[in-house]
Formats: C-alpha cells, structure tokens, sequence
C-alpha cells in the first residue's frame, strides 16, 4: 500500500499539470465579459438535453479575413488569410430562439514552402508521367476551442475560447450576424474576431479583425426563378444536340464543374471602345483572365450556389482565396430542355467594416459538351453577359467562357469526334518512317501509351513535359494503370486484327526560358497541343496534326483565342523488349512556311520514362547488381585479409610487395568511396528521379554497399602502412626503394600518357560527333568522366607495377598469396564478364551500379582486352613468384643483380 502511494501521487501531480494549462486558460477569459452586450447567457434546459444532431448546424469555409489594419498575431500576420468555423455541438436554452454552440475555428495564412526530396540513388522514372505540381506548397492553419450562443431570430452569435497547444494562452472572442435563413441579397454573414493574451500584461488591448463568409443555412432561390420567368436565357442558341444532360455525367453536377477547373475567359467585344469590366472594380477597363468556381451549396436537380472567384493566369490554377473585391455570388438552376446551367451573379460591396450583395445585374450560361474534337476540348462552355442593354449604365460585352482543355474525360457520355485524321494520313504520308524493329510495340490502351519527355530546337535547348492519350478510337484512356491493363487484355480480344487506329492526345511542355515564335507572338514559357491522328500497333508509329493557342492573355480581349493547328507531331515508340539506347523519339514541327509569323524550329523530343515492364526489369537488375556488388566487396575483403595473413606467416614476403601497386589498389579503391559519397552528400538537383514503390529496404543495402566497400579501402591502408615500415626499419632495402623507383619512372609516364590519350579520345569524340542518346537525355560523357573511366583500367591491371618491381628487383620471393592475385584480379574481371551478358541480354539498364562505366571501360572490345590482359598478369606473377622475377626475360637480360640478405633475428 505504501508502494502505490508515491505512484498515485505522481499520477496526480501529473494530472493537475496538464489541467492547470486548461483552467489558467478558462479563468482568462468569459462569455460575459465580452459577448454580454451583444447576447446574454440564457441557462440550458434541464437534463436530459442532449445535444442537437444536426450536420452543420452553423460554419464558415474559407471566409475572407481582413486583418491589414489589426495584425491578430505573428503567427498569422500574413496576408491572404482565410477562416472557417465548424460547430460541434449545439444545445436548447430555457429561450426558444437561443442556442448554446460548441465549435472550433481555424485560421490560415502562414504561407510555407516544404521541399521534400529523396536521394535518388535507387529510384526508378516509370512511364506515366507525373503530375506536374508545385512542391509541397502549404498553408499553416491555427486552431481554437470556442464556445457560445446563437439568437435564431436576429443572427446574433457571440463565442469565446482559447488554442490548441502552445496558443492555448491565445484567447479569441468571434462575432458574427449569421441569419437563420437567407436570400443571394443577404447571404453574406459579417463579423469580427478579436484576440486577446492575458499571459502579456503590456498587450492586453485586443486585436481586431473583420470577417466576411457566406451563409450556409436555409437558403431560398428566389432571384433566378424571378429571372427564369422572365425569358432572360430563352434567346441563347439552342445546344441540347451537342450538350449532355444531368444523367450523362455519371457523377454530381457541381462534383463535375468543379473538376473542370479554371475557367478561361475570352472577351468577344473590343474592350477598347466597349466596356468588359463586369466586375466593376479598379480605374479602367479591368478584365481577369480565368474563374474557378467556389461550391456554396448543391441540391438534387441542378440547384446550385457558387461564388465565382476571377484572377489572372499568373496563379497557380489551382483555386483562388476568397478576395470580395473579385468575387461574384452567384445561384443557379439546370434546364432540363434546353441542358443548360442557368445562373445569376451579384456583386460584392462594401459599407465600412461589412460587406453586402447588390448589382445583380450579371447573367451566366453553362453546358456541358457532348463531343470533344481536335479544337474544343473542354469540361465545361457557356457565356456571361449583362442583362442591360448596350446604351445603359454598367452593361459591358459578353465574355465566353471555357474550361482548361484535354482534362482526362470523366462524363459517361461524352464522344470523341475525329475531324482532322485525313489530314493527318496526308501529312503524315510524307513523313520518312524509319525502318523499325520487329517486336511487340505497346497496345493503345496500356499505361505505356503514356510517357514524360524532353526535347530541343535550334532555339530552345531545355524543353521538357509529358503526353498521354486522351481517347484510343473512341473509347477514354484511363488512367489508372490496373484499369488500363484490363482494357488493354480486352482491346487485344477484341481487336486483334486492326492495324492502324485512331487516336488523340495531349502534350504539354514546358522551358526555364522564354522563347518567342515570332517577332509578332508572345513570348511563352509553357504551352499545351491538342493532337489527333493514327496510331500503328505493328510498327509503334504515331503521327498525329496537332493545335496550339496563341497569343498572349491580353490578345484575348476583343477577339478571339487564335489557334495553330499547322502542327505535325511525329512520334516512334520503341519495342516493348528494346535494350539500352532503343528509346521513344520524335518530332514536333510546324507545316508552315519559314516566313509565316507563326512557323518554329522543329524540336526533337525523346522520352525521359520507360516503359512498365522495363521499370520492373530493371528493378530486378538493380537488385542483382547490389548483390554483385556485395558479393565482390566481400571476396575482397576476404582476399586481403588473406595477404595480410600471408605477410604475417613469411616476414621476407612483406618487403618483395609493391608499394606503387599497393597506391594503385589503395587509390583505386578511393574512387568509389568518393563517388558514393558524392551521390550521398552532393546529388544534382538536375536528376530526374522518381519514387517507385517503397524503397527502404533498398536504401539498406546501399549503406550496405558503402560499408563494405570502405573495409578493403582500409585494409589496403593497412597493408601499404606496413609495406612502408617493413622497408623503412634500415637501410638494408635500399635495393627495393631502387626498384620501385624505377617502376615509378617507367608506369608513371605510361599512365600520363594513357591519360593524354584518353584525352584526345574525348576531344574527338566531342567534336566529330553528336551526343549519344540515352534514355534519360543526352549521355555526353565529361572529360571528368572519361578520365574516371580510365581511373578504372589503370585498376583493372593493379599487377602491372608488382610484375615490373619483380622484373627490376629479380625476386623470385612469394610476396602475393595467390588467392590475393588471382582473387583480386577475379574481383576485377567480373563485372566486364557481366558487361557481355548484360549487353547480350534483353534485360532494360535504368541505372548503373555495377559495371558502372563511369568507373572503367565497358563494351564488348574493351571487355575482352580488359579480361585477357587481367589473366595475362596473373599468369606472368605466378610464373615470377615460382621461376625468379626475370623468367620470361631473354636469357641476357636474367643476369641477377645481388644484395646483401640478412638473417631475421630471433625474438626467441
């Protein structure tokens, strides 16, 4: 009993710290203090009163902040910001209209960045290309526990509370006007939030911020059936033929127009003589570029609420924060007759600190297509006009609107309509197709279809981006790679006998630098090309006529987006079994004239993925090699240990080792050492690299890698330590210094000289021809590289010195262990025996880490001089060691040059 005791006072000693935050933080600050003015605290019903299940019974999402005049805190003194509230609870007082709410709210407006990157060592670039997203990009969001009351008939709400965690000292008290039910003219709720720290005696005053949201209880439509009635959309063109209906979706209205995206704006008036500014913000004719829709509310049958958010193309696209001054609310109904989203929009003002709806005077008109084609391939098209006429105040020219193209098609019924493939087979009759091998080539619908790549033209030297099918004759390319090989399995069934199919496609690319198209076009950093044409299953070959928008955003306004549709890309896809350097490759190039305003250099492009069977090949390469590479670390680990076995048994074999050979093993291992811990330390941003399945087990064996290619390094150090003391005890190995100085002087200059000549090699290589292609890119290898790689055959004849120690010294002492000699030699001839089979073999290469050629001389010639030369030495040191150092020598030149041996003394 006295055992527990202390325990159960440490329990509650903890207990009481962790509630003390709590209660200091509830003591600070009350509900009649600060929101008895506004509402007073009526008693709850008596028990049992549970609380109220009812899925948000109040809340905010995203509601626009205003904290320029009043920072709330340092934590979110960043502007934009935004606010959101969620109830949780919500509870029945002794006053029938009042309620008690239990909620959180949470602020955001702490932009940050987070770049994560992966060592990219082990990861393998699979075909279907990446999603191109800004890294990590985030917003920090605080969050309190609030607490209050609601009046249901004047809107009045009042709630106080405190943060989580380290803001728990962070006190908030929110007002807001949230009416229980609303029309589009009072839907807007007004509030404020203030912050107090009680902890901080010197900054007690509160800190005021206003709040603008949008209702999110009972709504009534009453503006749009008002506008319905009166016939404003019946003079639209009728589009029920080339539109879909609400059942051809397959999904939710609003879930499908919000998947659409941003929404591009092109002004069908000349703004220069015609007002376009709908918006009515700003000095002048101030006209956005793109909207995105905000969801307020959806409701079966095409009901719908949005805020209409406009920008400039220079965000991100992928939502714009809730700005009033370039906001639109609007609401809306689908027309089952005519399929039709039919929608009405009002204006945002402001009146001092609070914001209201007024001007209702913009009309919205969205449908859905039925068909894509080459040059219209959007989710979504309509019109936003107003509802005045020309000669009064506020109309302004009618604006078409269109969602961003070649989105991957999600509706059930839309088609693809093929309008340009006669072109295409005309165009792309005269194109040169090369002969290609024979081979299975990927099947239309399989996830191989689809690549990442780069390319250049004369002007432009670092283009990159990706393609993908959009529809494979007239069934959607799926994107997911286990539904695109079940549609695959099934086109095969199906269609086995079809040679050439029809197909369309998106490219989108993209370069670090502008570049022009002519002296009259924009300049562009990213482009997209809509694409059309003939696939051929038997010979991989893809030709298609592709388009292109052009022109800036401001040649938008006052007439219409030009396209370029004088566009043939040509593409060869390489066998599904393609070895090293078979890799996709193509051409973008304009059918125009050189002196058209809109003709460009043709770029080449190559792809930068691979297909999925060769990732997988791959993959299972790279595994083998980390165990070759393991394997031979291990052997020479153990044949070193060996030779310092050796050396230990026979003292007079010590001083007969070669010390340069020793600095040429010792040496040559170093290269290595470095070049992992370059990979580690010093990986290129440059690197394209992407995570392929979970690779930690992977990351294991590479530290693996580096630790046991460390021992032999150390070991060798070792080894040539010893060499050096066993000769620099006396002066009676004066003869051996004599020795290994002249195969210093004689290996040295033939080193050098190898090293010029690699040299001039790379020079001409370099100037008489074009960079070999790689998979990956140009694989031009560096003069850096070159001499690395002859770093490694220097290594792979280490026996060279010992041979010519042995010629000049006459020994015919066993200073080698054979098992060092042969072992090591061994060691270093198996990755060339490796080199045939794998250049022999079908398996796909991704990366190199064993038999990497950036570490030695790799092909089929250098393999066999290399191996042959390896054994050549071997044989000749066995021959040294048993018959004298000078065996092979003529017989005049084996006369024995003599020094003095002494006797070993005894420690006995």
């Amino acid at each position: 009993m006295h055992a527990a005791f202390p325990f159960t006072a440490i329990l509650l000693l903890l207990l009481l710290l962790l509630l003390l935050p709590l209660s200091s933080a509830a003591a600070g600050i009350s509900y009649s203090d600060h929101c008895a003015s506004i509402l007073r605290d009526p008693p709850l019903l008596p028990s049992p009163n549970p609380p109220l299940l009812i899925p948000k019974f109040l809340a905010l999402r995203h509601a626009h902040v205003d904290a320029s005049a009043n920072s709330l805190n340092k934590r979110i003194s960043e502007i934009p910001t935004s606010l959101s509230l969620s109830c949780h609870k919500a509870y029945r007082t002794q006053k029938d209209a009042v309620f008690k709410i239990e909620g959180t709210l949470s602020l955001a407006g702490v932009g940050y960045s987070r770049n994560r990157t992966r060592r990219g060592l082990r990861l393998v670039h699979f075909r279907p290309p990446r999603i191109p997203v800004t890294p990590g990009d985030a917003w920090n969001s605080l969050s309190f526990a609030l607490s209050g009351f609601w009046d249901s008939v004047s809107g009045k709400l009042c709630m106080v509370g405190s943060g989580f965690g380290r803001l728990s000292s962070n006190h908030v008290v929110l007002k807001l006007d949230y009416l229980n039910s609303s029309n589009i003219f009072n839907s807007l709720v007004n509030g404020t939030m203030e912050s107090i720290d009680v902890n901080n005696e010197m900054n007690r005053d509160p800190k005021l911020i206003s709040i603008l949201g949008v209702n999110l209880r009972t709504y009534k439509y009453e503006l749009i059936d008002k506008e319905i009635e009166s016939n404003e959309f019946q003079l639209l063109d009728d589009m029920t033929s080339v539109s879909l209906g609400l059942e051809d979706l397959g999904q939710n209205m609003c879930t499908y127009i919000i998947s659409a995206g941003i929404v591009d704006l092109d002004y069908k008036s000349d703004c220069n003589s015609v007002n376009c500014n709908f918006l009515g913000r700003g000095n002048g004719n101030f006209t956005p570029s793109v909207m995105y829709f905000n969801q307020i509310e959806c409701l079966d049958g095409g009901t719908v609420r949005f805020l209409l958010g406009f920008g400039d193309l220079g965000h991100n696209g992928y939502g714009l924060p809730f700005e009033p001054n370039m906001t639109l609310v609007s609401e809306g109904k689908w027309d089952g007759k005519k399929r039709r989203l039919n929608m009405v929009a009002c204006r945002i003002f402001g009146d001092g600190d609070e914001g209201f709806v007024g001007e209702c005077l913009i009309r919205l008109s969205l449908r859905f297509p039925a068909r894509w084609t080459l040059r219209e391939r959007s989710y979504i098209v309509g019109e936003l006009w107003s509802s005045r006429s020309v000669n009064e105040s506020g109309y302004f020219g009618r604006v078409s609107l269109s969602s961003i193209k070649n989105k991957n098609a999600i509706a059930a019924g839309l088609t693809y309509e093929y309008k340009e493939i006669s072109n295409a087979k005309k165009s792309c009759a005269n194109k040169m197709i090369q002969k290609t091998e024979e081979g299975k080539y990927p099947g239309p619908l399989s996830p191989d279809m689809r690549f990442d790549m780069f390319g250049s033209n004369k002007k432009v030297k670092d283009l990159w981006g990706y393609s993908s099918p959009l529809y494979i004759d007239n069934q959607p390319y799926q994107l997911s790679s286990v539904v695109g090989r079940e549609a695959e399995s099934t086109w095969e069934g199906k269609q086995n006998l079809t040679k050439m199919i029809n197909v369309s496609y998106i490219l989108s690319l993209a370069t670090s630098h502008d570049f022009r198209l002519s002296n009259e076009y924009m300049q562009i950093k990213s482009f997209e090309i809509s694409a059309e044409g003939t696939y051929e299953i038997g010979s991989g070959h893809l030709c298609m006529i592709g388009c292109m928008d052009v022109g800036p955003p401001k040649a938008r306004v006052g007439r219409n987006i030009s396209l370029d549709c004088e566009i043939l890309v040509d593409i060869q896809y390489p066998p599904l079994n393609a070895r090293n350097g078979d890799a996709l490759k193509g051409t973008i190039e304009s059918m125009r004239e050189k002196s058209d305003r809109l003709y460009f250099e043709p770029f080449e492009i190559f792809a930068s993925s691979v297909y999925a069977g060769q990732a997988k090949e791959s993959i299972w390469r790279m595994d083998l090699e980390i165990t070759m590479v393991l394997i031979s670390n291990t052997l020479s680990c153990i044949f070193m240990a060996l030779q310092l076995l050796h050396v230990k048994r026979h003292a007079d074999a010590l001083p007969m080792v070669s010390v340069i050979m020793l600095i040429v093993l010792t040496l040559g291992h170093l290269v290595p050492l470095l070049l992992n811990f370059e990979a580690l330390f010093m990986m290129s941003h440059n690197n394209v690299n992407v995570y392929f399945g979970n690779d930690g087990w992977l990351e294991v064996n590479e530290v693996l890698v580096r630790v046991i290619t460390m021992i032999p390094f150390l070991l060798e150090v070792g080894l040539l330590q010893m060499a050096w003391s066993a000769r620099s005890g006396d002066g009676s190995q004066k003869n051996l210094w004599i020795s290994d100085k002249k195969v210093l002087y004689l290996s040295l200059p033939m080193y050098i000289g190898g090293g010029f000549i690699a040299w001039f090699v790379h020079l001409s290589r370099k100037s008489y021809q074009r960079p070999r292609i790689h998979h990956l890119g140009y694989k031009q290898q560096s003069l850096w590289g070159d001499l690395k790689s002859y770093a490694g055959l220097i290594l792979d004849g280490f026996l060279l010195p010992q041979v010519l120690f042995n010629i000049f010294s006459d020994s015919n002492v066993k200073a080698l262990n054979p098992s060092f000699y042969f072992g090591i030699t061994f060691v270093r001839l198996l990755p060339h025996a490796y080199d045939l089979y794998r250049s022999h073999s079908s398996a796909w290469s991704f990366s190199y880490i064993y038999a990497n050629p950036r570490l030695d001389y790799y092909s089929t010639a250098w393999d066999i001089i290399i191996s042959v030369g390896g054994l050549l030495f071997v044989f000749i040191i066995y021959l040294q060691q048993r018959f004298g150092g000078r065996c092979l020598l003529p017989r005049r030149f084996r006369q024995r040059s003599t020094y003095e041996k002494l006797p070993v003394a005894s420690t006995a």
